[in-house]
């Protein structure tokens, strides 16, 4: 690749300082951090600076390695606590607990900058934004973390944005009271099962269980020492918060450690956005570009934040104490830039050999591979016929300009109600015996979509595609028109294009399972798919459910067994070279995913192959990650690979840069490799991912 020069959103820490852990008990036992790290500042001379993680801390110092006992007074009781610290170890660098100390840090010295603790997310509520006319505002703030790269300690520092509503829970359940007087309880249910809310006390976000009816703020728990308290006078006597509606419900949360936690409806703040907001194209695009940064805007910000903690006084107070540098600048590097690879298409391969506008060229070059569709219904509301007529002439048209002969359809006229749709299907499918079946749904048509799927998948099998009504009219219908072909052409058969990848006998893998964490739902299942041809255009498939939250499979090693007999059912010999995808592992998941999922695998290579070498490579995908990278100010191109200096020490791994956006900042996708006995290097699986971030056939776009 071509060398690129690189920021990205980290700053630097160093240290040459020693550093020591002790465990902390106070007798009596102390809940409260406030108060634990009041007791401790009273005997600061005695153990000097430290860093307070629970039951951890961290000290400059070394206090030596027998038990020292101190004592305190906490300055609201004047009980004398006793203060047991207990020497654990020196710390090492790079080692979990040196890196859980530097975060605790820096966490301690956002403080000083009076910013409010929102979930993860550290918010300047004083430089908040009220949007016009909605009761939403966007609280702008930092996520910072802590981490030994091979470039050394770095800060992550990402820019990010909370859209806090200003309504209550309680507030929806007046409303729902209001409109639908016999059935709140089960709407309410409905709405906030499943919610994360926000505390107007202390900012923490908590995920809703489910509604006691049975509880209400008078109602009584057990307090420190045993003693009964309604929850209407412990809020006022902790937060000073006076609760006015002594009859609504309380809410049921998850505390962590398997603890639950009695919320007031009245103290929480819903939390992402309700029907009406979503439904309001203004609000949201305010939302949006108040919410997406372009390069130039979270550098500055990146910058001025870093300037910020620099020129506080208590911070460099700090830092100094505790003999740490920041860096003033976001780190540079070196980075890549994979060549360009061409789009074949059309019967003859033709080339998209432009990188700025293959998407578009691709609508009027014809696609690799169409076979014919001669039979196929729409199912269309009889108020959108005359829509869905003028959209399927624009269809067929697209169409035939990619040389997919798309004939004319027979349309189904139904009422909007889902019953309608599902009797519509089965006479069709039963009369007609279509190639492919059309829905066009109302807007917001979650339950008729549910219900097509299961009626075409389960019931009979048949492909659809799905739109929604409002599409039909849209601004850039014919572009979506063009989507929609490629979409219909894949599901009957056909290849719309493809990459040349110079590997023979190659089969790409992809995994990832899916969590449903709704309280009703609370299922997970775990995807598995194979490709089965050189094109990367037909896949083997399979779906497991797995334990509710359980991300490691036991499975994926059988599929890839019977994965294995489909490919060479289709090409007459077993795949060379397998390269594993595996998504949704968390970083701490790696040891047991090596020792479960890695070794199922090779077993299964040998179970194959017998005694042939094993030429299979495994690697981590991570797309909900905070590094952001910068070229000159802007974004990298398309292409751009970081494997140095902000990537681990522990394991091979590189950020890929897949594609360019429009608006805000790109954010690159994160890969570790972390077994690969195919023969092939970095840059040879570098290459192969980029290239199959080209090959998502829903969108002429390549993805994350």
């Amino acid at each position: 690749g071509v060398p690129i020069t690189l920021k990205a959103n980290y700053f630097k820490l160093e240290t040459d300082q020693n550093w020591y852990q002790y465990d902390v008990c106070f007798s009596p036992e102390v809940e409260s951090a406030v108060e634990r790290e009041g007791l401790l500042d009273n005997v600061k001379e005695s153990i000097g600076v430290y860093v307070l993680d629970g039951t951890t801390m961290f000290s400059i110092n070394d206090l030596g390695q027998n038990e020292m006992k101190l004592f305190s007074t906490w300055e609201s009781d004047e009980i004398q606590t006793q203060i047991s610290l207990q020497f654990v170890k020196k710390l090492v660098v790079g080692e979990a607990c040196y890196i859980q100390f530097f975060n605790k840090l820096m966490r301690q010295e956002m403080r000083y900058l009076q910013l409010q603790l929102v979930g993860q997310n550290f918010c300047d509520e004083s430089d908040k934004i009220v949007v016009s006319n909605h009761p939403v505002e966007v609280w702008p703030g930092y996520l910072t973390s802590v981490h030994q790269l091979k470039a050394g300690m770095l800060m992550n520092c990402l820019i990010s944005t909370k859209v806090v509503r200003l309504d209550t829970v309680l507030d929806m359940l007046t409303k729902l009271k209001k409109d639908h007087s016999q059935r709140y309880e089960e709407l309410f249910k409905q709405q906030i099962e499943g919610a994360v809310v926000l505390t107007k006390y202390d900012n923490q976000t908590y995920y809703v269980d489910y509604v006691n009816f049975d509880l209400t703020p008078t109602s009584t728990f057990e307090y420190l020492g045993g003693e009964q308290i309604s929850y209407k006078d412990y809020y006022q006597s902790a937060y000073q918060k006076t609760i006015s509606d002594d009859r609504q419900p309380l809410l049921v949360a998850h505390a962590g450690k398997g603890e639950c936690v009695c919320l007031v409806p009245e103290l929480c703040r819903m939390t992402g956005f309700d029907p009406e907001t979503r439904a309001n194209v203004a609000v949201m695009r305010e939302l949006e570009e108040r919410a997406l940064l372009a390069p130039q805007d979270m550098i500055d910000r990146l910058n001025a934040f870093n300037k910020r903690l620099l020129e506080h006084q208590s911070v460099r107070r700090d830092l100094q104490a505790w003999n740490v540098r920041l860096d003033d600048k976001l780190i540079e590097f070196q980075g890549r830039v994979l060549p360009w690879d061409k789009i074949l298409h059309g019967p003859h391969l033709g080339q998209v050999a432009e990188q700025s506008g293959w998407m578009t060229e691709l609508g009027r070059k014809p696609m690799l591979v169409t076979p014919t569709l001669s039979t196929w219904t729409v199912i269309v509301p009889v108020t959108y016929k005359k829509d869905a007529q003028d959209f399927v002439t624009k269809l067929i048209d697209a169409a035939w300009r990619m040389r997919f002969d798309i004939r004319q359809p027979y349309f189904k006229y139904v009422s909007h109600q889902v019953p309608s749709f599902e009797e519509a299907l089965e006479e069709v499918n039963l009369c007609l015996k279509p190639q492919m079946i059309m829905c066009i749904v109302p807007e917001r048509g979650i339950n008729h979509y549910t219900a097509i799927k299961k009626k075409c998948c389960l019931d009979r099998a048949v492909p659809t595609q799905v739109i929604v009504a409002n599409n039909l009219t849209r601004k850039g219908v014919q572009s979506i028109a063009t989507s929609v072909a490629i979409q219909m052409c894949c599901k009957i058969g056909g290849v719309p294009w493809t990459v040349e990848i110079p590997i023979s006998g190659l089969m790409v893998v992809g995994f990832d399972v899916y969590h449903d964490t709704t309280p009703r739902g609370g299922n997970s299942y775990g995807a598995f798919v194979a490709s089965l041809n050189k094109t990367f255009s037909q896949y083997f498939s399979a779906v497991s459910a797995h334990t509710p939250g359980q991300e490691l499979s036991n499975d994926m090693a059988s599929y890839l067994g019977d994965a294995l007999c489909e490919y060479k059912k289709c090409n007459g010999a077993l795949p060379e070279q397998i390269v594993i995808y595996r998504d949704g592992v968390f970083r701490h998941q790696i040891p047991e995913v090596k020792n479960r999922e890695i070794v199922a695998l090779k077993k299964c290579w040998k179970d194959t192959y017998g005694e042939q070498e094993c030429r299979m490579a495994f690697i981590v995908v991570t797309k909900r990650i905070r590094t952001r990278l910068f070229h000159n100010n802007e974004n990298p191109p398309p292409g751009t690979v970081a494997d140095d200096c902000i990537t681990t020490p522990e394991i091979c791994d590189f950020f890929l840069v897949p594609r360019s956006v429009c608006q805000g900042t790109v954010r690159p996708t994160g890969y570790g490799v972390l077994f690969n006995k195919t023969g092939l290097d970095i840059v040879m699986l570098q290459k192969i991912t980029y290239k199959m971030a080209h090959l998502y056939f829903n969108q002429r776009v390549s993805i994350a």
